[in-house]
């Protein structure tokens, strides 16, 4: 991508950290996708947006999901984890986004 907008800190604010697990890794050899978790209330053109500018990549599609936290006992107290929300961005079949190295 050439468009050298820069990102800013509402697109960090957005886009938590990347997931990093045996399925989200077969979702990126399979069908060139990242798993990233992200803030609540933010919408899937947000996402984009953001994405596009910390990376530097074009953006094919996003979906989106919310993670219904689980509920856990700790000392005998009832407690629940809180819920979050995925992405899954797909890319444009050209571009990737190297995650194990700092942005």
């Amino acid at each position: 991508m050439s468009s050298k907008v820069r990102a800013t800190s509402k697109d960090f604010d957005i886009v938590r950290y990347p997931v990093l697990t045996e399925k989200s890794t077969k979702i990126l050899e399979v069908a060139n996708a990242y798993v990233f978790v992200v803030k609540k209330s933010s919408t899937k053109i947000e996402i984009k947006n953001a994405i596009e500018r910390i990376f530097d990549v074009k953006v094919e599609s996003v979906n989106t999901l919310v993670v219904k936290g689980k509920k856990k006992v700790f000392r005998g107290v009832l407690g629940r984890r809180a819920d979050y929300k995925k992405a899954i961005v797909r890319l444009d079949s050209g571009d990737k986004i190297e995650l194990g190295v700092g942005v």
